[in-house]
Formats: structure tokens, sequence, C-alpha cells
């Protein structure tokens, strides 16, 4: 497994050619030119010229991919906690009972296992929410201090306290949490759904933020009910006080089961106070609906809608073989696939962006993503030439490219 040392920036320049930059990527005048040639040296790329055949790609070019949403602490554990089927809160019962026993070891093993698997797909940055149950530290906090030191340089590493709404009724809890979330460098989050009090609780995290200087990221309405609004309350929230730090807000399930007035009204909301959004499609599809026959429902939130009412949409992970979904991988381009199905994204080609400069903003990263001469040469070259081929298994073969040195290939 190649590690920090074997990825540098020296070496004679790197020509690659005939690859197609999709047009959300694309950050320089390319005129009316889709395939190039890209050149890499010392680090970055130094040259991008469009190729002499535009009608013959040889693959296409992303920059390195950016999770968003991830849950690093509690993957690979559905062989010991079993898969929910389709139940949000027997997952969240089972991972509850299943937290009491890990351990330093356990976690780092994991936590690692998650890492190496991202670093392959060609994932240069990932947030992860950590399970934080009470006011004190969860033992993940301190190994996820320990990997983002170690994974410095690979895969940069942000983390969220993913905190039930009521804990933040008691205070003293709150103000605790959001010291240690300021100290570790971290983002506030909770999980919000159909909570009694759900106004006062959340003006109470909104508060803690102001005063510590945080960023917000929530689990909020992850479920088909339709009464399920917190979506609404936390843009209202951002807009009231002029919230000055980003807030993010992952799954919204409920908007795809409200009529269509309530959830363009909440979408426009979202799009004015600046909150972005993120969608996780293997997740969702898995517990949203019912387990008793072929679900109707699909548990994905409004994607196109509020793309088109200028909410910056992001896909991600979200878990990985545990509880809640007890399949994937971190392999960003699956999910992507996923829901490029299930949300009907046409062109495909034209989606990119929500795995590679929405969520590089999302996490406030200094390289947005874009593609130009002299940005980063951090890259994955996909086999696909189209966006027929983007979301098939051969179509996903790739060569990924950090510093502008091959790391990994799955080319055949």
């Amino acid at each position: 497994m190649p590690t920090l040392s074997s990825v540098k920036s020296s070496g004679p320049p790197l020509v690659l050619e005939s690859l197609r930059i999709p047009a959300p990527l694309i950050g320089f005048d390319a005129g009316s030119a889709r395939v190039f040639d890209l050149t890499l040296a010392a680090g970055r790329v130094e040259s991008i010229v469009p190729s002499a055949s535009q009608e013959q790609a040889r693959g296409m070019v992303l920059s390195a991919l950016v999770e968003a949403h991830a849950h690093i602490d509690k993957n690979y554990t559905v062989q010991e906690v079993g898969a929910a089927q389709g139940d949000l809160f027997t997952a969240i019962e089972r991972m509850n009972l299943h937290r009491a026993g890990w351990t330093h070891a356990s976690l780092r093993q994991r936590m690692e296992r998650a890492l190496q698997e991202a670093w392959r797909s060609g994932t240069r940055a990932l947030r992860t929410h950590l399970d934080w149950i009470d006011e004190a530290p969860p033992a993940a906090l301190h190994v996820f201090r320990e990997l983002r030191e170690e994974w410095g340089g690979r895969v940069e590493l942000q983390c969220v306290a993913l905190v039930p709404l009521d804990v933040f009724a008691d205070e003293a809890a709150g103000e605790r949490i959001a010291r240690d979330v300021r100290e570790a460098g971290g983002v506030l989050g909770a999980f919000v759904y159909r909570n009694p009090g759900l106004e006062t609780k959340l003006a109470r995290v909104f508060e803690l933020a102001e005063r510590h200087g945080l960023a917000l990221d929530f689990h909020v309405d992850e479920g088909l009910d339709a009464d399920a609004t917190g979506l609404r309350s936390i843009a209202n929230q951002v807009i009231e006080r002029e919230f000055a730090q980003r807030v993010t807000c992952g799954h919204a399930c409920s908007l795809s089961v409200q009529t269509d007035a309530e959830a363009h009204e909440t979408l426009a909301l979202c799009a004015k106070a600046g909150v972005d959004l993120v969608a996780l499609p293997t997740t969702n599809l898995y517990l949203q609906g019912a387990w008793s026959r072929t679900p109707v429902e699909r548990g994905i939130t409004r994607i196109r809608e509020a793309a088109a009412l200028g909410v910056r949409t992001s896909m991600a992970t979200d878990n990985v073989q545990d509880a809640f979904f007890p399949y994937g991988s971190y392999d960003l381009l699956e999910s992507f696939g996923l829901g490029v199905q299930m949300a009907h994204l046409a062109p495909a080609i034209d989606w990119v962006g929500t795995i590679t400069v929405h969520p590089a903003k999302v996490l406030g990263l200094p390289w947005d993503g874009l593609l130009a001469p002299g940005c980063p040469a951090d890259l994955v070259v996909l086999a696909a030439t189209d966006e027929h081929e983007l979301i098939g298994p051969r179509g996903r073969q790739r060569s990924v490219y950090r510093a502008g040195q091959l790391l990994e290939s799955t080319e055949k």
C-alpha cells in the first residue's frame, strides 16, 4: 500500500493524452473543446491543451474525489450487529449496544481500513461523523485525531460530532461538547428528527456554534414522514441569525414525500440561507420504504429540485457494512452511480460536481476541484469516455494520480 513518502512530486513531466473533462470541472477557457492533453509536473497540472482529436477520447479525468459524509467509526460491524433491514431506529439501537465494546484497537483497525479503501479509490478528503452520544468525548475522537495526523497529505480528514439533538437540552452538556469539538478542530452536529421542542433545541445548537465559531452539519429528517420539517427549521435559523459559518444538512428524505409546494418552499429557504445538502443514496435506499413489499418510496432527497433552486448538492457514501447499510465500500463512484439512477440525473456527466467541486466547498478545502493549469495534479482518470460508460464497472476502472504520480490503477 503506498504511503505518503511514496507519493512524490519529483520526476519528469507526465502527459495524459486525449481525456474528456466534464463541463462542471472545467476551470479555464476551453472554448468548444472537450477532449484535452494534460501535462503534469512538480505535483501540479502544468498545462491543459485541446487534443488533436476531439472525437476520440481515451478516457475521462476528474479531480480527486471528496467524501462529504461518512461514518468510519461504525463501519465493518455488520457481521457482529446484523443488518437492520430498513428500520433506522433498529439500526441505531444495535449500534448503541455494540458501541459499548469499542476499543482503541478495534476502532483504529476499522477506521484505518476505511481510509485505505477511500485512498485507493481516489478520495482526497473525507468528513466523518463520530457518534457522540453524551457530553463525554467518544473514544473514536482520539483515534480520529491520530489518523488525521498520520494521513495528512493523503486524505484530509474532518470530523463532525453526531450528537442526539435532545442532549443539547442540557446546557452544561452542550457547552462541554462545543468546547471539545472546537479544541479538536471539528464541526458541531446533531441528529434531528421530529424532536419535541425542536425549535428550542436547534436554537441552542446555533447559539453554541456562534459562541465557539463552529460550522454545523446535521443529520436531518432521515425518514419518510411528511411532518418531519427539521430542514426548514434549520434554514430559518440560518436566515434569522445571519449565521456566518457553513451549514450542511444530510439526508432530508422527508422532502421526497412532502407536496411539491412544501418541498419547493423549504428548498427555496435553503438556497436563501446558503445551506448545503448532502444526499446519501445507498443508505437511504436501503433504510427508507417498506420491507414487506417492493418499496415505492426511494428515500433519496430531491436532488434535482434543490440544484434547480441553486442549493449546492453533494452525494456521499454514508454507511458501509454496518447495521444501517450492510453492503458497499468507500468508492464514491459507486454511490454516485446509484444516485444517478435513483434520482434520474441526466446526463450523468453533468452531475460529477456532486462528488468533486461541491463537497470540496462544503468542506472548505483550499482547492475547489476545478481543473485548470496550475491546479494540484490529484486526479482520477477513468476508462469511461462518455456519460453512458461512466456508471458501469468497466467505465469506473481508474488510475489514481496524487501529486502527479500514479498511485493506483484498476485498468485492465
